[in-house]
């Protein structure tokens, strides 16, 4: 089957020939007549199967008739990261040469100036990250009641970002007879139930077993014991071994260990750029145009470029980091051997990772080969005690020689000191071991020592006795007040004798009139 035979336009296929590609990938050649169809499409397929064609060209087709208007996007496509964003762009830039379309890229790290011009020009196709364009919306800046296709691009990935809130809101936004195309590499059970909510009577294209691998990746696990120093130690033979290496992305978990291991290899000679999300965004791109370029032949990156870049002559991955979700080692080692090229990718992995290499190994459905030993090659410690482990070792150093220069003292002085002198000696070098001139002392024949008297200090002056306060009665502080008793020496009931003289005035009550 050719492109011809999928419906295309006469100015889409010239420009997917001029772009040299004559087959449509399964993802495309199911998708595209059903796209054509004005249907809504649910499309599952491992990342590097054309994906973003498949939705990319037959928009093309349906946006040459008709006119955008101000603020009013015709087609929208939804991403979850800048760099996919961006690439998307660069497919309808390249396959829409011959389409006069504007294209608009709203994605954080740019001003909202030069976004809210091309918004006010009119855009036939919006290319967006969810926070940003609901930022344009809550100012006033965007209409998405003119939206006659909304795309969902790598839906799983939206799921693991937190994107999901806004999506929902999104989708409420544009009109309820939109066309509506869903594109994930995994389908978990969140992703159906939003298929179902966002998807009306969707045409199924399956064109892969969801969160499979492909089959011309070379897939090995490396048995590391220790993290930090080790295994970088262990990742820089790994890449100084590999075979016919031109380039590789190096993925780490979290986002401090991926400028942690690029400040490591560009230390030991590698040339290796970082990528993540705290970069902003010129940094993030030109990292990603020098590794394209071939410039920079390493990438250390974090899952922000596990999902959906088009590189195609990727030829190794490294796993630094063994992934926490099983979906995220599918989209990693899917950055290689991808249009049908060979590629290999290696995990490093320890005993801390047995339960994570479980899952990815059931969700793949198949074993992953060992490279030179399993986990028992290994020991259980981790560097993070190895300091602990040196200082530990260091004071035991420390403690024998301290206690080996005792006993040479405590022998030394026994035998040539009196008894009298040998515990104040003994004393001295409990704290280890001695200065040197203590040590030659020591060494050197004795002599009895005379004793001087040693000074008696005075006692300290004693405080002057404070004089008690005037009229203050003569107790003890903190002593109880006596009960006050009356004149006949019987406890007192109420006030007692000591009756104010105000209660004693005789008042007008109760006397007749």
């Amino acid at each position: 089957m050719s492109f011809a035979d999928l419906g295309l336009s006469d100015k889409v296929l010239q420009a997917v020939t001029t772009a040299g590609y004559t087959e449509p990938t399964p993802i495309q050649a199911q998708a595209i007549p059903h796209v054509l169809a004005r249907r809504d499409v649910l499309g599952i397929a491992q990342t590097g199967t054309g994906k973003t064609a498949a939705f990319t060209l037959p928009m093309l087709t349906m946006l040459e008739t008709g006119r955008a208007r101000a603020r009013m996007p015709r087609t929208l496509i939804l991403e979850p990261t800048r760099e996919l964003a961006a690439q998307v762009e660069e497919n309808f830039e390249r396959y829409g040469t011959n389409h006069k379309l504007n294209v608009a890229l709203i994605i954080g790290g740019v001003s909202f100036a030069d976004q809210d011009a091309k918004l006010t020009r009119g855009t036939d196709v919006l290319i967006a990250t969810p926070g940003r364009l609901l930022d344009h919306f809550e100012r006033g800046k965007l209409l998405l009641t003119g939206v006659e296709l909304l795309v969902i691009d790598e839906a799983d990935r939206m799921l693991d970002m937190g994107f999901i809130p806004d999506i929902e809101r999104i989708v409420k936004m544009v009109p309820f007879t939109r066309q509506t195309l869903f594109f994930s590499a995994t389908m978990p059970p969140e992703i159906e139930r939003l298929a179902d909510m966002f998807l009306h009577n969707p045409q199924r294209v399956e064109v892969a077993r969801p969160a499979s691998t492909a089959t011309t990746i070379e897939q090995r696990l490396v048995a590391t014991g220790a993290e930090g120093h080790e295994k970088r130690k262990v990742l820089r033979q790994l890449i100084r071994s590999a075979s016919e290496l031109q380039n590789g992305i190096i993925f780490c978990n979290r986002k401090r260990d991926v400028a942690q291991l690029q400040r490591s290899l560009t230390s030991h000679g590698f040339n290796a750029a970082a990528l993540h999300g705290d970069m902003d965004q010129r940094a993030r791109m030109a990292a990603l145009d020098g590794f394209r370029s071939g410039e920079v032949p390493l990438l250390v990156a974090s899952d922000v470029a596990a999902r959906g870049l088009d590189i195609p002559a990727v030829s190794h991955v490294f796993n630094f980091d063994v992934p926490h979700h099983p979906e995220d080692y599918v989209h990693r080692i899917g950055r290689t051997g991808r249009a049908g090229r060979s590629g290999q990718a290696f995990t490093l992995a320890s005993r801390t990772d047995e339960r994570s290499l479980s899952a990815i190994e059931s969700l793949i459905g198949q074993p992953i080969a060992w490279l030179d030993g399993d986990l028992s090659t290994v020991s259980d410690e981790v560097e993070g005690d190895e300091p602990r482990r040196r200082r530990g070792s260091r004071r035991a150093k420390e403690t024998s020689g301290g206690e080996s220069a005792k006993s040479t003292g405590r022998s030394t002085e026994t035998s040539a000191a009196p008894a009298s002198e040998s515990p104040r000696r003994e004393n001295r070098s409990r704290g280890g071991r001695r200065p040197a001139a203590e040590r030659s002392r020591a060494e050197a024949p004795r002599r009895e020592p005379v004793r001087e008297p040693e000074p008696v200090s005075p006692p300290p002056p004693r405080e002057p006795a404070r004089e008690p306060a005037r009229n203050a009665p003569e107790r003890a502080r903190g002593e109880r007040r006596p009960p006050r008793r009356d004149e006949d020496g019987d406890t007192p009931v109420g006030l007692g004798s000591h009756v104010p003289a105000f209660l004693l005035k005789p008042t007008g009550f109760g006397k007749s009139k």
